[in-house]
């Protein structure tokens, strides 16, 4: 199968507004649905009234979190080396790539599940969980991680690889498939009028609607055969090359590692709020999950113009690369400004829609002002992040990883936290984001000034 023209148009010659607009908006949308859809299990516990059941969710988060480091090493890593394979017209390694993303994501999947259930003692209680927490929290992590991880890494790798070859649509479509449901079975299976199984209940509709979506991409691979790139036949893996392995991994690896230091710094934030009682803890992750709306929106950019960035880069349009990246980030930024402003002033309100709890809302007010603060400067952070991720330049990635976390947020947890007990904790990340937003900018318009693509080596 050679690259079709409706594709080649698309990363070639759609004007930019038009093809980062194709590109996003799905992806945009689709993050929004993902917020809602992890907002539910939250909001839902929360109609419990139960600090206990919500807090086992804000336990599990990390976990989770962690996820997205086996998304990131195949998912992000393989999307980048269809979308540079595609842009040379190498259609081979496309295929390649993708049977070694998928079948990759299969085994970490199941081997990060064994690993949760085998030493589950041990992790629950670096999560911060204690006696009053504990069996909500284990029967949370049964369906969502024992259950449910192979799935969830699954769902999200093979959309990734769908959106590396311009199908956004098909990619949202699958994904939201399984949010929607998720947000269905949610008050069915949580609430006392139905199972009224709690937290586990949430679990299992996750589980589920994980299933769901990955059901979906199986289904669009066989419609769709001879006319994708992506490939699942793991007969494609003995064509593996050093190439191959490396082009995926050096992109991969480093945006795993920054999940992982991302669940680092969750935990230490679990564990410090932990001390302060289960309502803290629940304030803590309400406040979280509403700051992760306009997160995901500026992720879903990020990640929406990776293979615009990464088909034109590789095929020596500079000039179209540039001005791609520029246009999203003069719509994104702007909306950031926008929310944070709106989160400020109706954090009271917006707490309150999940917990009516007084001391809920007094904790969680103050959580969800420290944490907007730092939401235009993460999202510069993320758009540059995607730059390097959709160039192959894992190495900057990984640097950019290391500053966020091990240099300047968990630092500053700790620091906030000696002298501003609790509440210090809520602004360590808006000023890591913004000593980081510098640095960005600058790599930015580094990567900007170089000439040609066979200079990317020189910046390696």
């Amino acid at each position: 199968m050679e690259q079709d023209n409706s594709k080649t148009y698309l990363f070639e010659a759609m004007p930019i507004p038009k093809a980062v607009a194709q590109l996003t908006i799905p992806m945009v949308v689709t993050s929004l649905v993902m917020v809602i859809y992890n907002l539910a299990d939250t909001f839902f516990v929360g109609m419990l009234n139960d600090p206990v059941q919500n807090a086992a969710v804000t336990l599990v988060y990390p976990v989770m979190l962690a996820f997205n480091a086996v998304n990131n090493l195949f998912g992000v890593g393989t999307s980048s080396m269809m979308s540079r394979s595609l842009g040379r017209g190498d259609y081979e390694m496309v295929r390649t790539s993708s049977a070694f993303g998928f079948y990759g994501a299969v085994f970490s999947g199941l081997l990060f599940a064994v690993l949760c259930t085998l030493f589950r003692t041990p992790l629950m209680h670096l999560l911060g969980t204690d006696a009053t927490t504990w069996e909500a929290t284990a029967n949370y992590m049964f369906w969502t991680v024992t259950c449910g991880a192979m799935p969830a890494i699954l769902n999200v790798v093979q959309g990734q690889m769908v959106r590396s070859e311009g199908a956004s649509v098909h990619a949202s479509i699958g994904t939201m498939s399984g949010c929607v449901l998720n947000i269905v079975l949610d008050p069915i299976f949580i609430l006392p009028w139905g199972l009224n199984m709690g937290a586990a209940g949430a679990g299992l509709a996750t589980f589920l609607s994980n299933c769901v979506a990955c059901g979906y991409f199986f289904v669009l691979a066989s419609a769709k055969r001879g006319k994708t790139f992506v490939c699942l036949d793991i007969r494609k893996l003995k064509k593996l090359s050093k190439e191959v392995v490396l082009g995926i991994l050096g992109v991969g690896v480093p945006a795993s590692i920054q999940n992982l230091l991302n669940v680092t710094g969750s935990t230490i934030l679990n564990n410090f709020t932990a001390v302060y009682g289960a309502s803290a803890v629940a304030a803590m992750g309400v406040a979280s999950k509403i700051s992760m709306l306009p997160m995901q929106v500026a992720m879903g950019f990020s990640q929406g113009i990776m293979p615009l960035v990464s088909y034109n880069y590789a095929s020596g349009n500079r000039k179209r690369m540039k001005n791609s990246i520029v246009f999203a980030m003069s719509i994104i930024l702007p909306i950031m400004a926008a929310v944070t402003a709106l989160y400020w002033f109706n954090a009271p309100g917006l707490i309150r829609l999940f917990m009516d709890n007084a001391e809920i809302v007094s904790y969680g007010t103050a959580f969800l002002r420290g944490l907007c603060l730092g939401m235009v400067f993460l999202c510069t952070d993320f758009m540059v992040v995607g730059v390097f991720a959709s160039l192959g330049m894992g190495k900057y990635s990984l640097i950019f990883a290391v500053l966020r976390k091990v240099v300047l947020e968990i630092p500053l947890l700790f620091l906030l936290n000696a002298i501003f007990p609790l509440y210090g904790l809520a602004y360590a990340q808006f000023m890591a984001e913004f000593l980081l937003a510098i640095a960005a900018v600058i790599m930015l318009l580094r990567i900007f000034r170089q000439e040609a693509p066979q200079k990317e080596a020189k910046l390696q």
